[in-house]
């Protein structure tokens, strides 16, 4: 089965390398725990996200932690809720990682046309590890060169998990498309 790293297009050429330090694997969770977790999704108190008094388009709840961008520091924020633990372990043997060292999760609703603009992710936070759930994505990577901008992309298919670290972490910015279904992602992190 290729790997995230050996991506092809139609004609059988490879595609652009993925950063080093990303790595990817579908059917991460389960079908069925999927729906059951997208059908808790439900309840949770989405905000929309705000970045110095921008509101975006997408809707989020964090646990364990909430990075303020107006004061520019991590605040605290409730546990992680049980019904997230066994994502959570999900994504930790995913990472290679104890459940314990994931300090903050976040949970996201796309609406249909939201994404995210390019970014990395807030310092005080090390790797990060995504789920997908409800319909596919595509998630962009780029990172400047001598000639202007190195570029790949990631579909990200549900179900699926990504890890973040090293160089796709540190040097490379990365987006979500906008989307045409409803989506929702859980973003893990651990901290610095």
């Amino acid at each position: 089965m290729p790997t995230a790293a050996d991506q092809f297009d139609l004609f059988g050429k490879a595609r652009a390398s993925l950063p080093d330090g990303l790595r990817y694997a579908e059917g991460v969770i389960p079908a069925d725990k999927a729906g059951r977790l997208v059908a808790a999704f439900a309840d949770l108190p989405f905000q929309a996200f705000d970045f110095h008094g921008f509101k975006g388009h997408r809707r989020i709840v964090s646990y364990g932690g909430r990075y303020d961008f107006s004061a520019s520091r991590l605040e605290s924020a409730e546990p992680i809720p049980d019904f997230l633990l066994p994502a959570r372990a999900a994504a930790a043997a995913f990472a290679g990682l104890e459940p314990e060292a994931i300090h903050h999760a976040m949970v996201t609703e796309y609406a249909p046309g939201a994404g995210i603009g390019w970014h990395r992710d807030r310092p005080e936070f090390d790797k990060v590890i995504g789920l997908s759930f409800g319909s596919e994505a595509t998630m962009r990577f780029r990172r400047r060169v001598a000639a202007g901008w190195e570029r790949a992309s990631l579909p990200l298919a549900p179900g699926s998990a990504y890890l973040l670290d090293g160089a796709a972490r540190q040097d490379w910015q990365h987006s979500i498309a906008p989307g045409e279904r409803l989506r929702y992602s859980v973003t893990f992190r651990t901290l610095r």
